[in-house]
């Protein structure tokens, strides 16, 4: 590994971004600033409150800014002034100008949760699931005006296992992601990394989450509705009585009935193709329980038609 520090910038927002920053600051790299987006109020008392990354890095005492847009040239001076080595992006939230890729002396450098080209865009993680892909990963690319067109310079692969939901899968790479980013640093600095680019084939695109897609379709084949039930982790739901249930673990099983329609006691549930078994849930304003622990409580008999 390279004993060269360098002087970076570090952009990021959620907490799949603070492994990386902390990945770079333990391996003494110098980072002269912060950028995330700004503090959004949340809870019951509407406060405003950092993102991750702020919180982190204002317990490093490393300096943080809030632009609402970078496309201001003040901003952009601003960037410039910090005369970077490289900046590293992670989940940022803003669209990089042309004038702050081209500040940093080395450019800026993205963590992608994804084997690029496959999954470009907001959502790779929950769209590998969705899809019943095998296997993703992480990928260091260099980065250009596209979405995550760049060229590659690390990638490594993680297993999608048949029970792995999208915050498990998650935290493997956020994990994966900040050492990834530390030894793409160190062989560009050595010249053993020369950036690859991307292939043609095999592109797709992650698009963002629509809060829409998080209510379950009886009517969807049960293994599509499995597999969404661990992408969509922990935000997919039914309704019971005007009250939203969420579903955080389901296995497809092979059964039929009427879509919507409850096929025994113990929460299966007919589905356009096959039957969901919903094996752990959520009331509206309680914790996650067991589909028994559920039923003792709420009894849904057999042959009651969800929405």
């Amino acid at each position: 590994m390279s004993d060269t520090k360098l002087r970076l910038v570090f952009m990021g927002t959620p907490d799949f971004s603070v492994p990386a920053l902390k990945a770079l600051l333990d391996a003494g790299h110098h980072v002269l600033a912060v950028y995330s987006q700004p503090p959004r109020k949340s809870g019951r008392g509407q406060k405003l409150t950092p993102s991750p990354v702020h919180a982190f890095a204002e317990s490093q005492g490393i300096e943080v800014r809030n632009p609402h847009s970078l496309k201001d040239p003040d901003e952009q001076e601003a960037f410039a002034a910090l005369n970077a080595d490289a900046a590293v992006v992670v989940a940022y939230g803003l669209i990089l100008p042309q004038a702050i890729l081209d500040a940093p002396k080395m450019g800026c450098f993205n963590i992608h949760a994804s084997l690029l080209p496959r999954w470009r865009g907001a959502a790779p993680i929950q769209r590998a699931i969705e899809a019943g892909d095998l296997e993703t990963g992480v990928t260091i690319m260099q980065m250009d005006a596209g979405l995550d067109t760049g060229p590659m310079l690390l990638s490594e692969t993680i297993a999608i296992t048949a029970d792995m939901n999208a915050q498990q899968l998650h935290d493997a790479l956020c994990t994966m992601g900040g050492r990834l980013i530390v030894e793409a640093l160190a062989g560009v600095i050595e010249g053993r990394i020369v950036p690859q680019t991307q292939p043609e084939d095999g592109v797709t695109y992650a698009k963002k989450i629509d809060k829409a897609e998080t209510r379950i379709d009886w009517r969807r084949p049960a293994d599509e509705l499995a597999r969404s039930v661990r992408a969509m982790y922990p935000m997919t739901w039914f309704e019971r009585d005007g009250q939203r249930v969420r579903v955080l673990r389901a296995v497809a099983e092979d059964a039929a009935g009427t879509p919507g329609a409850v096929l025994d006691d113990a929460l299966l549930v007919a589905c356009g193709d096959g039957a969901l078994r919903l094996v752990e849930v959520q009331p509206a304003g309680k914790a996650a329980m067991a589909a028994d622990a559920y039923l003792r409580g709420n009894p849904l008999k057999a042959g009651t038609v969800l929405d």
